[in-house]
């Protein structure tokens, strides 16, 4: 990559020790360029202007206006991707939500107690975050139309025998879109096992965010859990979640192994083990996200003889893993990604 092709990074924070710990972190990372910080939203304003960056960092709390504020000013007058950093506090969390729903790319947390020591052992995963936020299409998902919060949910259907689980993959981008999915979804269907790709910190505070807007429940799923009808599973933070039939059923297994496609959870290895689990009887779904992880899982299900799904480029944020898994034959069907909760419905009841 030439430095011509590299991302340019506007890192703000108040804290000059943040700065200089983002600004080394991110510089080892070969498609991005720091080119420059602010102190406040009123000098990165102006840095915006005379820099003309990429992507943003974005601090929270700020003298003069918080970043929340001025995210919300930035998406009106001047939309680009930004990437929020968040204290690991309950406020923090429920803040680094709200910073999403107003159209964040992605968070990042901010240990308290050392916050240089935190940052430093996920620079890696920081790095690929910005990376991916840089190449994101900032306003792209709008253009399809989405459900608004007062629509009305269809009944469940009734599921057919052969319809066991549905299995999703996301990454950049995939906060929202799997909101907007999990929203237009009756109570009462298949369950629905999920592997979205978050820094850690935020699983928890996500699925509680779920839960209260949407029919379903949802939640992370646990050890061993068995898999109910009506309910979605969100992979912990660093483990893997795979699929395992049991007598009783089906039920969640988490893993501590190594990363796959660079990611733990992965939504390769989910796919594979629903495979093995379910094979005919799944549904497997893969959105928005940069990089490869879930295309070879995926196309394990798909050869299985399982129905796959991939969203389509328009309304991706970032058209990576979708582009990836179509491109290897694992994705039967492309689709806008406001029709796919009528794609699962319509699959929940098929005969």
């Amino acid at each position: 990559m030439t430095p011509a092709d590299r991302k340019r990074v506007l890192v703000v924070d108040d804290s000059a020790l943040i700065r200089r710990v983002l600004t080394l972190i991110l510089a080892r990372h070969p498609g991005l360029e720091v080119v420059g910080t602010a102190t406040d939203p009123y000098d990165a304003r102006e840095k915006i202007k005379a820099l003309a960056p990429d992507v943003l960092t974005l601090d929270v709390e700020m003298p003069r206006m918080d970043g929340l504020t001025f995210l919300g000013k930035l998406r009106k007058a001047h939309p680009m991707p930004v990437v929020m950093v968040s204290s690991l506090t309950a406020r923090g969390t429920a803040t680094a939500m709200e910073a999403l729903a107003m159209g964040a790319v992605d968070v990042i947390g901010k240990p308290e107690l050392d916050p240089v020591q935190g940052l430093e052992a996920m620079g890696a995963e920081i790095a690929e975050t910005v990376y991916a936020a840089a190449l994101a299409q900032i306003g792209a998902p709008a253009d399809a139309p989405a459900p608004s919060g007062s629509a009305p949910v269809p009944p469940a259907p009734r599921a057919a025998p052969g319809r066991q689980l549905v299995a999703i993959g996301s990454s950049t981008g995939g906060t929202e879109a799997l909101r907007e999915i999990f929203q237009a979804l009756p109570p009462g269907l298949p369950p629905i096992t999920v592997v979205q790709h978050m820094l850690p910190g935020f699983t928890e505070a996500f699925a509680a965010r779920l839960d209260r807007i949407c029919q379903p429940t949802v939640k992370v799923v646990d050890q061993g859990e068995p898999l109910a009808r009506g309910t979605i599973y969100l992979a912990p933070s660093n483990r893997h979640l795979q699929v395992e039939r049991r007598a009783t059923g089906l039920v969640a297994r988490l893993q501590d192994s190594e990363p796959v496609s660079r990611h733990r959870p992965s939504a390769t290895v989910l796919f594979d083990s629903v495979a093995t689990a379910c094979g005919t009887k799944a549904l497997g779904i893969i959105l928005t996200g940069m990089g490869d992880d879930g295309a070879e899982g995926l196309l394990h299900l798909r050869r299985t003889g399982a129905r796959t799904l991939g969203q389509d480029e328009a309304t991706s944020v970032v058209y990576g893993m979708p582009r990836v898994a179509w491109s290897l034959g694992a994705v039967a069907r492309q689709s806008p990604l406001g029709a796919l909760p009528r794609h699962i419905l319509d699959w929940c009841s098929e005969t």
